[in-house]
């Protein structure tokens, strides 16, 4: 199992799928309000999305390396840590939350890059559990890897400390093997955020603890690299890791965005009939387009239809068809 990227499962506006009112994301602007779906959770920039999307809170997602908290630009060794918190199998998941993930700790600034030589601004989780909820300086390695390249964490895919060059982190890092992919920080700030290469777009997350360049992708096709889906993450469609397992499936309980499966996203549990999640259920994306979209919902039969994931006339170009299975407002 991948780093999970936790994000809320409530949309902030939007698809109103549902009224959680704690996770808000648009996927690429201004989600339709006639959406009784909210959509993507992790909107940090205050936009929201339509379709409801959540995820499940999987105890697998604990970081042994995240307990300690050391001081920032001290040169504590921030990899000390007290022991691996009891919080499942997987000790290195990676949960992007949404704006209200309960707040943040920032001991230096992602954007600046503020902290010491020898050190770089990086997210971590410092609570012992598998989302980024905090930012430290930690360690630079002295022949440090280059966005794209292949590579390592210490401890957990959350612990923050990684081989990584400043302004980049290792992501979507496999639990057995601390191996991953060093993927950029956005630049500029938060009000004007930059992303080099134009296939990607700036993610921001987790109360602003996460700021990352990640691939765009068209939620219909589910374009991403094996192992990834396509989901509404911040202003945005992104790939992110599937961390679904065995889960993921249409009407499984889910709170985080990338615990459902590639197709699926994180509804509000008010526009899945029968939800048994008290948060939200997996629900498909559906195509507008496709006048069968409505009755081939999973749900239809207790009231789902195919409903824009835009407001009319707010779809980026190339989005206009993509819809969510949900129970209309």
């Amino acid at each position: 199992m991948h780093n999970k990227i936790l994000i809320g499962l409530c949309l902030s506006a939007g698809v109103a799928l549902g009224g959680c009112g704690t996770k808000a994301d648009d996927p690429a602007g201004t989600a339709s309000a006639s959406a009784s779906a909210s959509a993507s959770a992790s909107d940090t920039n205050g936009e929201s999305s339509t379709a409801g999307e959540a995820g499940t809170d999987d105890p697998s997602d604990s970081d042994p390396s995240a307990s300690t908290d050391p001081s920032a630009g001290t040169g504590t060794d921030p990899s000390a840590t007290d022991g691996p918190a009891d919080t499942g199998n997987d000790p290195s998941v990676g949960f992007i939350q949404d704006p209200d993930g309960g707040g943040v700790s920032i001991e230096c600034d992602l954007w600046s890059q503020d902290c010491a030589e020898g050190e770089k601004c990086m997210p971590w989780a410092n609570d012992g559990g598998g989302a980024w909820n905090a930012a430290r300086c930690s360690p630079l390695d002295p022949n440090p890897a280059q966005v794209g390249d292949e590579c390592t964490v210490e401890g957990s895919g959350v612990s923050g400390i990684d081989n990584c060059d400043v302004g980049s982190m290792c992501w979507d890092v496999d639990p057995e093997t601390n191996l991953g992919t060093c993927v950029a920080f956005c630049m500029g700030s938060e009000a004007n955020p930059i992303c080099e290469d134009p296939a990607t777009n700036c993610v921001i997350a987790n109360e602003g603890v996460l700021i990352l360049c990640l691939p765009n992708c068209d939620p219909l096709l589910q374009d991403c690299a094996e192992g990834q889906a396509c989901y509404p993450i911040d202003d945005a469609f992104a790939c992110a890791p599937d961390v679904s397992g065995e889960e993921g499936l249409y009407g499984d309980a889910c709170e985080f965005i990338n615990v459902c499966d590639p197709g699926l996203f994180c509804a509000n549990a008010e526009v899945v009939p029968d939800c048994a999640g008290a948060s939200g259920c997996c629900s498909p994306f559906c195509d507008l387009s496709d006048p069968q979209a409505g009755a081939n919902c999973p749900g239809a039969a207790g009231g789902q239809d195919c409903v824009a994931w835009y407001e009319e006339g707010q779809a980026p170009p190339g989005f206009e068809n993509v819809g969510a299975c949900s129970i209309p407002a």
